[in-house]
């Protein structure tokens, strides 16, 4: 029975022997609950209803299976109605959107034509004045109109209104005219399922950035949540409006003093004296619009700010138009002059990159209305019982104390100490009140918190050639590559605990993880999880330790087709109970991308040491590479982590702290090096871990052994040097995996095949134990054939399933399995070679 039978009204339609029955409304709703709790109930899941249902006895259970298909259809046209509803409000907002810019762009170059013409036609007055002795008038004639003086402003209203009416005309003429010349944001094409139309400015003072998207907000809730900028700007310290003054026309100026983060240890902060103001349109449009205030103004001055360098913010602002059908249309512009002479050359792409400006500030700014809009619309629970706002509200508190432990202000109760000769690790430590506040609220068998400082180390180093999605996805999952499990175990005792030490006789082992998400933004930009680590008990001591660890930790720019995003890994520990207002302790790792300079440095450069890069108007203008390196890729990794810690053991803290975060940058390097894409294709990239011999060596064995046990050749190049032996197992289609010969195996080599299988790659293969990668079904047989490998020397698997180091199925034909055996003839691993994988 198709679709088009069924009842309007909700009131199904039955057919029997050809007629048609209608349902009665009490039929109907007896259905309607079985539907909800079931959509596909089985026939006698069906026959049940009828028996329980006195209403639906003499109904035929073909009749209520029609029903059911019936039902399930018109929810999915329900739904696929909606989708393409929401989609047309999308294209017909973006076609609107598109149509502006496109008048835009004809004015931009009717504007172009006339400069065009109007500076041919100067450039042959000034070529004609040159003929004449007396020509200074008529050179200078031609120049009135080039440059418009404005008369100087006071402090007054009046004064702060012309200030504010000038800033309107000027955002508005970039935020839909041709003051800028915007050109297309690279790697963002519009469409119904991209963020909005964003652009990068070419060739202006400073650097700027303009988006126009749809957002399923009212205009006065989107100006709300705008102004309100370190909610939804990670990198804003503070904003404290100073004065409001209303204007006739219904509007306000308002004077701010704002103050945005260090991004990392090698730059100060900025901060802004800004005017804003907000305004109704003639249209109804609203708008708010900001600048600096300057001397040059005479308007009000803010004097500087020890530890920050005053930045400038030119005529910037958000359009908001409410949008037919509702939620709104918004145009929004940034414009900053970041004064990128006051920190090192090798990083001042990031002050004059417009594209960095668009992902940090104005694509923020459309994320997080979305995000809004889709918690208003979707406001159901998520991980762990908690809503989306609270969610994000603990993604917040985690970022932002990531950014106050980099930054270490002075006025939140952070002071530097003395370093050991050397200044690759900062150390700071705070004793404040304010800062310890939310570390003693816990207590632990019956013994309360005396945690009473926190310190602080940190580092940031210089990256080449290693993308950094790449670099912190694996560093997200292979932990135990470069954490310690004592730091980690010790860090969450100091908060939890009092009694308890540094020497180790109290701290358990923390193993394996296990990663539990929680949240996702819209985009898949960011995501929160919680990190399980199990703990292992040494000692009586240990009681009083928590027998597992909770890390809640904050991901984003795990996008590697994203241009120019931040990539930041920040965790912090837990109790099991995971309180909203649990007191955190933010650590991790922060990657940001640079635009390729002119010089070039060599990798894995501690920058912390590089304590002759100059800082000035200048610069450093020593030059340590060659322009042959220009085009490689560069980040800079700033590395924080912080811990809570007694007083009186300050010294010894200290010492551990700087030897923790100097052993995670050498582990960093290792890990970067081998994720190096030139390093990979490299026949160093071949080398076994260390622990096992050569891999010409070991690639002898394998072959041998397999020749041995199986009485065939395991590679055609067998007869020849162990290079080309080597080379040709790399390159085999099979996966062929080494693993030791204990009671845990764990892998120590592979091929290339079978580090794609496994997604992993030779650096952390060794954190992959031989059962993680069989499901329950492959462990039996596992299990059961292991004891004939060791006796007979071979066996073969039949096919299954097993997973990657990403949680990916792989499915294979069938697995062989042999020992490996050195010049003693003595096992030295076991080989696995799975035959015609694939992910499934």
């Amino acid at each position: 029975m198709s679709c088009k039978d069924g009842s309007r009204n909700g009131i199904g339609i039955g057919m029997d022997n050809g007629k048609y029955v209608r349902y009665t409304p009490e039929q109907v709703e007896a259905l309607e609950r079985l539907y909800h709790d079931c959509p596909k109930p089985s026939s006698i899941r069906r026959l049940q209803l009828i028996r329980e249902c006195p209403t639906l006895s003499h109904i035929d259970p073909k009749q209520i299976k029609v029903w059911f298909q019936n039902r399930r259809c018109r929810e999915k046209q329900r739904k696929e109605s909606s989708r393409l509803q929401a989609v047309n409000r999308k294209l017909t907002a973006m076609n609107k959107l598109l149509m502006e810019e496109n008048d835009r762009l004809q004015k931009q170059v009717s504007q172009l034509v006339y400069e065009n013409g109007y500076f041919r036609q100067h450039t042959q007055i000034t070529t004609q004045a040159t003929k004449d002795t007396n020509c200074e008038s008529v050179v200078t004639s031609g120049q009135h109109n080039l440059t418009t003086q404005h008369p100087p402003r006071d402090a007054s209203p009046a004064g702060l209104l012309s200030i504010a009416e000038e800033t309107l005309a000027e955002f508005l003429s970039k935020a839909t005219g041709t003051a800028v010349e915007w050109v297309q944001m690279p790697g963002m094409k519009p469409g119904p399922d991209s963020i909005g139309i964003v652009a990068i400015s070419h060739g202006c003072t400073g650097v700027a950035a303009r988006a126009c998207g749809l957002v399923g907000l009212e205009p006065t809730r989107v100006a709300e949540i705008l102004k309100d900028r370190p909610l939804w700007f990670r990198d804003c310290r503070a904003v404290d409006v100073l004065n409001v003054l209303p204007t006739a026309n219904g509007g306000t100026i308002e004077l701010l003093y704002m103050q945005l983060y260090a991004p990392t240890t090698l730059a100060p902060a900025r901060d802004f004296w800004l005017l804003r103001y907000t305004s109704v349109l003639e249209d109804g449009s609203l708008v708010i619009c900001e600048r600096s205030l300057k001397n040059t103004q005479n308007g009000p001055s803010m004097p500087p700010v020890q530890h920050f360098v005053r930045a400038e913010m030119l005529p910037s602002g958000y359009l908001i138009r409410p949008c037919e059908g509702g939620g709104s249309i918004i145009h929004i512009v940034d414009h900053m002059d970041l004064e990128p002479w006051s920190v090192p050359e090798v990083l001042r792409p990031l002050y004059e990159s417009s594209t960095v400006l668009a992902q940090k500030t104005t694509m923020a700014a459309l994320r997080h209305l979305r995000q809004i809009s889709h918690e208003v619309s979707q406001s159901n629970v998520t991980g762990w019982g908690r809503r989306p706002a609270a969610l994000r509200a603990l993604s917040q508190r985690l970022s932002r104390g990531f950014n106050e432990a980099l930054n270490g202000f002075t006025d939140e109760g952070w002071t530097t100490i003395s370093n050991d000769g050397v200044d690759d690790v900062t150390i700071l430590v705070n004793s404040s009140p304010d800062k310890l506040m939310g570390l003693n609220l816990s207590f632990a068998n019956g013994f309360p918190s005396v945690s009473n400082a926190v310190l602080c180390a940190k580092a940031s180093m210089l990256l080449q050639n290693v993308p950094p999605a790449i670099l912190l996805r694996f560093l997200r999952e292979h932990r135990s590559e470069w954490a310690d499990n004592n730091m980690d175990a010790y860090t969450a005792a100091a908060i939890k605990v009092g009694p308890c030490s540094l020497s180790g006789s109290c701290v358990g082992n923390f193993g394996g993880q296990v990663i539990l998400p929680l949240a996702h933004t819209i985009e898949h930009e960011e995501f929160l999880e919680v990190i399980k680590l199990e703990g292992i008990a040494h000692s009586p001591e240990d009681t009083i330790m928590p027998r597992e660890m909770f890390l809640l930790q904050l991901c984003s720019g795990m996008d590697e087709n994203a241009v120019g995003t931040c990539a930041e890994l920040i965790s912090a520990p837990i109790d099991a109970s995971f309180a909203d207002d649990a007191p955190l302790l933010p650590s991790g790792f922060r990657i940001i991308p640079l635009e390729s300079g002119k010089e070039a440095s060599s990798p894995n450069r501690t920058l912390d040491l590089a304590s002759s890069l100059d800082v000035g108007p200048s610069g450093n203008r020593a030059s340590n590479g060659s322009a042959g390196n220009s085009s490689c890729m560069r980040s800079v990794m700033t590395i924080a982590f912080e811990f809570a810690f007694e007083s009186h053991m300050q010294e010894h803290v200290t010492s551990m702290a700087r030897q923790y975060v100097r052993s995670i940058i050498s582990s960093v390097q290792r890990v970067a090096l081998a994720l190096s894409p030139s390093h990979l294709s490299s026949h160093a990239g071949l080398r076994s871990p260390l622990g096992t011999p050569e891999a010409q060596t070991l690639a002898h064995w394998i072959c041998n052994s397999y020749r041995c046990y199986l009485g065939v050749e395991l590679l055609k190049s067998n007869n020849e040097g162990n290079e080309s032996l080597l080379k040709s197992l790399w390159h085999h289609s099979d996966a062929i995996l080494c693993c030791t010969l204990k009671a845990l195996p764990v892998f120590t080599f592979s091929n290339q095949a079978g580090l794609d299988m496994l997604e992993t790659t030779l650096v952390a293969l060794q954190d992959i134990t031989l059962e993680k990668i069989f499901d329950d079904h492959g462990r039996k047989i596992l299990f059961s054939e292991f004891p004939q490998i060791i006796q007979q020397g071979f066996a073969c698997l039949q096919g299954g399933i097993c997973l990657s180091s990403m949680g990916r199925p792989v499915s294979y034909e069938r697995v062989v399995a042999w020992k490996v055996l050195n010049e003693e003839e003595n096992a030295h691993c076991i080989c696995f070679m799975f035959v015609n994988w694939s992910f499934v």
